[in-house]
């Protein structure tokens, strides 16, 4: 199927500097509803860019942790009606408790305060990968890879991305989004269903800032390492720090901060 249109046209006004006015076209970041359905309900409604909407309606029901296995989807049927409907297995049985709790997808954090973290780690274990290790060099040239994969941003200047990287740097998922959160799950979901998870020897990467559910979804595709061109919050870095994983924020080379598990960056120079 098609992939439909992510960046629709708009007209301005620009005043520039000398006081004089244009009128111009410009490239605006296309934002429709999207409604997640399953067992002829609706799971979540999310305000999203079109595009990937399989791969989103996937990453969410992983991150949520509402499927755990690709053989339990059966078919991902896209609508033209801004709708996604999600067929499983017939021995399949859903954890629709766990769906209703977290709720839709969002920009902000629904779930707030450590007994929600506690929550979240029974559906999540921490990680275990141990010799994963990821070096300076390697490090700092991740966010310029992920500009140069973001062409809607190039044109639209309002859309976030999300790539999913292996040690040795290369991009292995670059998924936009006018949702940090969408751009996150369209990833995760994209590795779901070519069967990659865990992706336990990968780094995430988001070109906004580390929110707690962020870094809930980079654990629940078993990522070790997450890292934002942007700040971290306070229960971001707590969780990241239970669930042994890396956190890495203001990755703006040469500078970066890591707020937890420092072992698995080579700090020393080549």
């Amino acid at each position: 199927m098609k992939e439909p249109h992510s960046i629709g046209p708009g007209r301005i006004i620009r005043r520039k500097k000398d006081g004089s006015l244009e009128y111009l076209r410009d490239d605006l970041t296309i934002e429709e509803p999207l409604e997640i359905r399953i067992s002829g309900k609706t799971l979540a409604t999310t305000m999203r860019t079109p595009g990937h909407d399989d791969e989103l309606a996937a990453g969410f029901l992983v991150s949520e942790a509402i499927v755990l296995r690709r053989d339990a989807i059966v078919e991902i049927s896209v609508e033209r009606d801004n709708r996604v409907i999600v067929s499983f297995a017939n021995a399949v049985k859903l954890k629709l408790n766990s769906a209703q709790r977290f709720g839709t997808i969002s920009s902000s954090c629904g779930l707030c305060g450590k007994t929600s973290i506690d929550e979240i780690r029974q559906n999540f274990p921490a990680i275990e990968s141990g010799n994963v290790r990821i070096d300076i060099d390697t490090l700092l040239s991740l966010p310029e890879k992920l500009r140069k994969a973001q062409s809607d941003f190039a044109r639209t200047g309002g859309i976030h991305a999300a790539g999913i990287f292996d040690l040795s740097g290369e991009a292995k998922i670059v998924r936009e989004d006018i949702g940090r959160h969408n751009a996150v799950d369209k990833a995760i979901g994209r590795a779901f269903l070519d069967e990659l998870l865990p992706l336990n020897r990968h780094l995430l990467l988001v070109s906004g800032r580390a929110s707690f559910e962020i870094v809930q979804k980079a654990l629940a595709a078993g990522i070790p390492i997450v890292a934002a061109v942007s700040a971290p919050s306070t229960l971001a870095a707590d969780f990241a720090r239970e669930s042994n994983q890396t956190l890495i924020g203001f990755l703006r080379p040469p500078s970066f901060n890591i707020y937890s598990h420092i072992e698995r960056v080579i700090l020393e120079e080549r």
